[in-house]
């Protein structure tokens, strides 16, 4: 008998209030945010992104390979998939260029042949990565943990506020970097009564 019919359907809501857990790669799970000037450019268009396309951002860590993010719609219109659009497309196109003046062999590494014959420098890994509604506030702790404890958790650091390229310095010192995107709090409307989202109508 196929299990499928009896499992639970996964609803994903967008929106204004649904507070998103957004996970992307760089191609080919490669090291690409290992280098400074790369996580500047990505920090600034993070920034850019949310701002355009009203969103406000809840938590975040750049890793060498991937990034995660937590966000929040702030309009009914806000969708997470131009977000996406508005940050990857551009901080690749400024990464290209930033590697061509070096003349870093990772250009031609990273250019791939699409179905149309057409050349493409791919940056980040093909398709929209993981998404998913964060619906409790023991599910939005558990997400900022997992998000400002995955540094620690590769040995990239000892403790979290060790990691420059996360929310967590301003979460637990608070520190405001110039470097890094401005963190938008939750705000307790975010929950109904029960501690739990609901779909907004």
């Amino acid at each position: 008998m196929a299990q499928s019919s009896n499992r639970k359907r996964l609803q994903r809501f967008e929106g204004q209030g649904h507070l998103h857990e957004l996970t992307f790669s760089c191609q080919g799970r490669r090291q690409l945010l290992r280098c400074e000037v790369s996580r500047k450019i990505l920090s600034r268009h993070l920034t850019n992104a949310c701002v355009s396309e009203n969103f406000g951002l809840v938590a975040f860590v750049f890793m060498p390979e991937h990034v995660h993010l937590l966000v929040l719609p702030q309009l009914p219109q806000a969708k997470t998939g131009r977000l996406l659009a508005r940050l990857k497309q551009p901080a690749s196109k400024d990464i290209k260029e930033l590697l061509l003046q070096n003349g870093s062999p990772l250009v031609d590494e990273l250019t791939v042949e699409e179905r149309s014959g057409k050349n493409c420098f791919r940056f980040w890994q093909a398709g929209a990565g993981f998404d998913r509604n964060i619906y409790s506030a023991s599910a939005l702790e558990a997400s900022l943990n997992y998000i400002h404890m995955n540094p620690v958790t590769r040995r990239l650091c000892q403790k979290c506020t060790d990691w420059k390229w996360s929310s967590a310095r301003y979460y637990l010192s608070g520190i405001i970097d110039p470097d890094l995107p401005p963190i938008t709090h939750v705000e307790s409307n975010w929950l109904n009564g029960f501690g739990e989202q609901y779909e907004a109508v």
